[in-house]
């Protein structure tokens, strides 16, 4: 099955295959969640199987919308699929922009939604193996260090969120 992604070919939106999108660096869809415990968020490390930035620590989840999906859905849909994690209640952040070389002669250059949720005390995620590899929770001020000592451990949209969109991801984060 191809894997339609929304993507923006002359100014309008067009059903693209997703790794076509990445390929050709066209501007496309995307969601991102952060969740949060305590003082702090959910990471994810990369599946080795991944087709880039594989074995990279990235927020907690992050995807294309299905042509014609919602972004809440999107989110939503990925946090079961990814982590196994359900009843979270989503909150939507606004939306951000970003362009970047993922490796691979692949680019992201995406506009995406990104949410946030609080996660309950108690279990953590059960990740899919075939996508996430490694969990941790960690606090911000903790992961800004660990991204400014080793920025090769980290997908280049985390460093691009805590660099320009920490303020909007993070305040007041429900």
């Amino acid at each position: 099955m191809t894997d339609l992604i929304p993507a923006w070919i002359d100014g309008t939106l067009t059903p693209v295959e997703k790794l076509d999108a990445h390929l050709r660096g066209l501007r496309h869809k995307a969601v991102s969640v952060f969740v949060m415990r305590g003082g702090d968020t959910l990471l994810q490390r990369r599946a080795l199987g991944k087709y880039h930035t594989p074995g990279l620590w990235a927020n907690t989840c992050c995807t294309h919308p299905h042509w014609g999906e919602a972004p809440l859905d999107c989110a939503t849909r990925r946090l079961r699929q990814e982590l196994g994690m359900t009843g979270l209640v989503l909150t939507h952040k606004g939306q951000v922009e970003y362009r970047a070389d993922v490796g691979g002669g692949m680019i992201e250059h995406e506009r995406v939604d990104i949410f946030t949720a609080v996660a309950p005390p108690g279990p953590g995620p059960a990740p899919d193996p075939a996508e996430v590899m490694d969990t941790r929770w960690q606090s911000l001020a903790s992961l800004r260090a660990d991204i400014a000592a080793q920025p090769e451990r980290f997908t280049p949209w985390l460093r691009i969120y805590l660099d320009r969109h920490a303020d909007q991801i993070f305040s007041a984060a429900s």
